[in-house]
């Protein structure tokens, strides 16, 4: 699996140049992990709801997965105490992360070990 960078401060990781909100760090592992089953559970009843064409079963399940995500600390109320603005799914380039994403993108590409 491709590891996505994680900003300076640990909030966001980028996939193709969008920040994505991380999970609260300050959840215990337990509670972590609990939440993550019940995301994938609610992700399993869309992706069944969908084959089925029953939309009221789509829409608990797609209000089950923003349930889990906001518990997660992925959407909803920021986890972080310092005042700074969230910015979940804005492009890295035109938030405060632009100078160290630019900085990544001019990073040279790490080549495969050699292997022998």
């Amino acid at each position: 699996m491709t590891e996505h960078p994680v900003t300076p401060d640990g909030r966001y990781f980028v996939v193709r140049g969008r920040l994505w909100r991380r999970a609260n760090p300050g959840l215990s592992p337990q509670r972590r992990q609990a939440l993550v089953h019940d995301l994938m559970h609610a992700r399993r009843a869309v992706r069944s709801a969908l084959a089925v064409g029953d939309p009221i079963a789509l829409r608990q399940a797609r209000d089950a997965v923003q349930t889990a995500k906001v518990s997660l600390g992925e959407r909803g109320p920021v986890w972080w105490s310092d005042g700074a603005l969230d910015v979940n799914r804005k492009m890295a380039a035109n938030t405060r992360y632009a100078e160290w994403f630019a900085a990544l993108a001019a990073a040279p590409a790490k080549e495969p070990a050699d292997v022998q």
